[in-house]
């Protein structure tokens, strides 16, 4: 059970392949002969055999032959009866790589692979390549290179590209795989797979689109938290949709959203074929997360000049050398060399200058990662130069990129550098956005830690009250909030607005505005009108009562001969902010497809289309997120001493996202939402408009199934007592655990060790520790107990310290209805009832999840826990596939 559900497919240990009548070629369509030419080229370290589904036999004959993976490839209408072959020889996975299937004939495939069990890959796919294994089950070109880099492409014209450029630049994969439109194993399935592959250390991903926006987001977080992920999506949409009712809706477009969920998935997005490629050279180099800071080194000031340039473009830093860094190393390079910003080496340097330089940025802790540009010079060998650059990188603990200017006379040169798995590039540009990509890595990577919850340690929210408001609108037939009710629903999660009344005639005005105090402003009120001031229907500064009653009634005459179909509930007074250096910015919310809410902000006000400021972030929000939200919107530059103005309290400023995240969450009925202006200062922030658009949500949207990222359930927390005294909490785990966890694991006698890992290591591994922490709690989920417990510092006081003490998981399985689980105590914590509450508690959320049966392997040497599971209703028997173990389970 160990193994992943698709090791069938992308590691089958037999193969058997339908493609016509191997020995007529004439009857057999292009691709069944580019196949063929594909698997006899290389020798497969498994068995492959080639059947005709027209031969004659019996199911006797077929019965002996069993293999792991069928590949088909034969005309559409042949497809379905070799599938059916395939399920009666009990393949677990096939490969359908014919094309012409359409949408109809796919489902049916679909239907039939699921019936008989079997993981489908295609229809109209080029198939997949596996080097390790001497696999070319494509038709996608020759067997590439092994290496360390993964691809997932769903163009297949793509795959066949990437795969022609990597035969000439060096760069070997370890899987690559082409995805058609109609393929059953979709991205998500693939990325699952890639992420827990030995053979993988990188991945490259080129998408079209998702069909689940939760289970791509799933897959991605859990590969992106293993390994590096580089995503190239075509598709831009144009941002900006005509129809929106609020600002938010009208200036940010799918693309935007697309890039805000890789980014919190801890991906890397590039815009281009070209930057697919040097992050596909910088991956297979294996570099890692690292800053953001570049050095160069140069034996050229115009290139090198223009890649700093690029630095400054793409927000990267500029790393240059402390004075006493430079001045060591200036002794060491021709008198000509300038080590200010840059460090040129001058015209006259030859390979030791640059082994030297760059050796003293590697060891400069200011610098994260390595430029080296060269511009050919004569009398210059370039290979030298090469050579040098390879010797100096081998004790380089950084990213070393080059950049060799020039063509003809720097061909040998690429080559040496190809071969030491040093990215080299033709532009100083293209260098600088490679190591700009590998930097987001770091950034993302930092959001991807992030677990928010559902709900902050802020004052609870009136839930119920805001979910009666929206029963009431909806009952009304409507979907657009009135600026009144709005404010309503922010002011239920305590999210601060201006006294807003409505005047329903000009003598209710006079008065209210007599009773708030001039000045006041005057908004109309009407559900059918969207920007109030498109229509002059907003009016501020009115210092008086005769003020206010010319103003409603030009105001209600203007509106009515604008637009005589609106509605109009009346005039809505409020006085005017008091927050005379206070900076205007926006939050708003939109829904996208398929990724759900999204939270935005930026600059507001009534000029919000034209400047255009947005930067989002997909709820859940926490204070880190939050943050990192304010910081890259353009409007951030104004939010500190600016001009005179005090800095804005930027603590209220969270809040209010970290309110309107709670919003998104708990209100699935919203659908766009902008609050603009919030006028913020030193002393807070205010919000003086809203306008919320609501619809109808599913009962199941209760469970944040609106929601790509599940936020942490801390529903799920509770305290039990302990047998003997005392009590624990059981709660889910994240990401903050992990040194907790490992102590857990190290106090572990070394049978119990065995019995949960069945290995004999003392510790879990750093990649372990952090799958084990940072989970997606849509596809799994661990539950750990706590302990509070005393403890004496080396002071000799003694303090309480949280100690884990247990922990159940389960993850699901791949029919999506069951699930398996592990469950392991603490040995000075066994016989204190913590087993049984655990798996309780773990069965309790499967069964929450619409999950109908879980089951797990034990040692058979493991008599308590099998006592245990007996005792809860757990059905034990042997496990086929190995008698150390037995299969336990239990219908949810």
């Amino acid at each position: 059970m160990d193994q992943h559900f698709l090791t069938p497919l992308f590691s089958p240990k037999s193969i058997v392949v339908f493609a016509g009548k191997a020995d007529d070629p004439a009857s057999q369509t292009l691709q069944a002969v580019a196949l063929h030419r594909a698997l006899v080229a290389q020798r497969f370290t498994g068995t492959v055999v080639f059947l005709d589904i027209h031969s004659s036999g019996t199911l006797a004959d077929l019965a002996h032959t069993q293999a792991d993976l069928a590949i088909i490839v034969l005309p559409p209408a042949e497809v379905a009866s070799a599938l059916e072959i395939a399920g009666r020889i009990k393949c677990r996975a096939a490969l359908v790589i014919s094309s012409g299937i359409d949408a109809a004939q796919a489902a049916e495939l679909h239907k039939i692979a699921r019936r008989d069990g079997v993981h489908l890959l295609g229809p109209n796919c080029l198939g997949f390549q596996r080097p390790h294994l001497q696999l070319n089950a494509s038709v996608a070109g020759n067997l590439c290179a092994q290496g360390p880099l993964a691809l997932v492409s769903q163009s297949g014209a793509l795959t066949s590209s990437i795969l022609d450029w990597a035969q000439k630049n060096g760069v070997g994969f370890s899987t690559v795989v082409s995805l058609g439109p109609n393929t059953a194993v979709d991205m998500a399935q693939v990325l699952d797979f890639l992420a827990a592959d030995a053979h993988t250390h990188s991945i490259v991903v080129y998408l079209e689109g998702i069909s689940s926006a939760r289970r791509f987001m799933s897959a991605l977080r859990a590969a992106a938290n293993a390994k590096p992920v580089v995503v190239l999506k075509a598709g831009r949409k144009p941002p900006g949709n005509r129809a929106a009712l609020t600002h938010s809706g009208s200036i940010v477009g799918s693309d935007d959203v697309f890039d805000a969920a890789l980014r919190r998935a801890g991906a890397v997005r590039v815009r281009s074929f070209v930057q697919l490629f040097s992050a596909a050279k910088c991956l297979a180099s294996r570099y890692r997360p690292v800053g953001r800071r570049l050095a160069i080194v140069t034996n050229g000031g115009g290139p090198g000049v223009l890649a700093a340039d690029w630095v400054s473009e793409i927000n990267l830093q500029l790393a240059s050398l402390t004075a006493e860094q430079a001045q060591a190393l200036k002794t060491q390079l021709p008198s000509l060399a300038t080590l200010s910003d840059l460090i040129d080496v001058s015209e006259e340097a030859g390979p030791e200058h640059f082994k030297a330089a760059i050796e003293a940025a590697g060891k400069a802790r200011q610098v994260d990662g390595v430029l080296a540009i060269f511009s050919p010079k004569i009398g210059m060998d370039s290979g030298t130069i090469a050579a040098a650059l390879a010797d100096a990188n081998k004790q380089l603990g950084k990213p070393l990129l080059t950049c060799l200017m020039g063509d003809a006379s720097v061909g040998e040169a690429r080559n040496i550098l190809n071969e030491a798995a040093i990215p080299t590039f033709r532009t100083p540009e293209a260098a600088v956005g490679a190591f700009g990509n590998i930097a987001s890595f770091y950034q993302n990577q930092q959001l991807l830690q992030q677990t928010p919850p559902p709900l902050s340690d802020l004052a609870k929210p009136d839930v119920e009250g805001a979910r009666m408001l929206i029963e009431s609108v909806l009952a009304e037939r409507r979907k657009v909030l009135t600026e009144m009710e709005s404010k309503a629903l922010l002011a239920a999660f305590h999210i601060p607005v201006t006294k807003t009344i409505l005047a329903r005639n000009v003598n209710e005005a006079i008065m209210i505005a007599t009773q708030l105090g001039f000045p006041v402003a005057l908004k109309i009120d009407s559900p059918d009108i969207s920007h109030k001031s498109d229509v002059q229907g907003v009016v501020l500064n009115v210092l008086n009562a005769v003020g206010v009653r010319d103003t409603y009634i030009e105001m209600m005459q203007a509106v009515s001969k604008l637009l005589p179909e609106a509605r109009i509930n009346g005039v809505t007074i409020q006085n005017m902010a008091s927050k005379k250096r206070g900076r205007e910015i926006y939050i708003g919310l939109v829904t996208d497809d398929p990724f759900g809410p999204v939270i935005a902000f930026g600059a507001g006000g009534t000029m919000i289309e034209l400047i255009d400021d947005r930067a989002m972030e997909l709820p859940p929000l926490n204070q880190f997120l939050a943050r990192s939200l304010i910081e890259r919107s353009r409007v951030a530059e104004t939010l500190g001493e600016w001009r005179g103005a005090a800095p804005v309290n930027m603590e209220s400023l969270e809040q209010v996202l970290l309110r309107v995240s709670e919003m998104v969450c708990e209100l699935p009925q919203l659908r766009e939402m902008d609050i603009n202006p919030i006028i913020v200062d030193e002393s807070g922030a205010l919000a003086v408009d809203a306008r919320i658009v609501i619809d109808n949500a599913p009962p199941s949207m209760r469970h944040y199934n609106h929601l790509a990222i599940l936020p942490y359930p801390s529903q799920h927390e509770q305290v039990w007592p302990l047998h003997g005294g005392g009590e624990y909490t059981v709660r889910p785990v994240h990401p903050d655990d992990a040194s907790m966890l490992q102590e857990f694991v190290r106090k572990l006698s070394p049978e119990s060790r065995y019995f949960r890992f069945v290995s004999s290591m003392q510790e879990l591994p750093a990649t372990m520790l952090s799958r084990f922490t940072l989970i997606d709690y849509d596809r799994e989920m661990a539950l750990v107990a706590v302990y509070r417990e005393r403890r004496s510092g080396a002071d000799g006081r003694e303090t309480e310290v949280n100690r884990i003490v247990g922990v159940s998981r389960y993850i699901t399985n791949p029919d999506r209805t069951s699930c398996e689980f592990s469950l392991v105590v603490s040995d000075d914590f066994k016989g204190k009832g913590l087993g049984s509450r655990l798996m309780l508690s773990i069965m309790d959320f499967a069964r929450e999840k619409g999950l109908t049966e879980i089951e797990g392997l034990v040692l058979a040497n493991n008599p308590a826990m099998l006592k245990l599971m007996r005792s809860l209703g757990f059905h034990v028997k042997s496990f086929a596939e190995d008698a150390d173990f037995k299969l336990v389970s239990q219908m949810l």
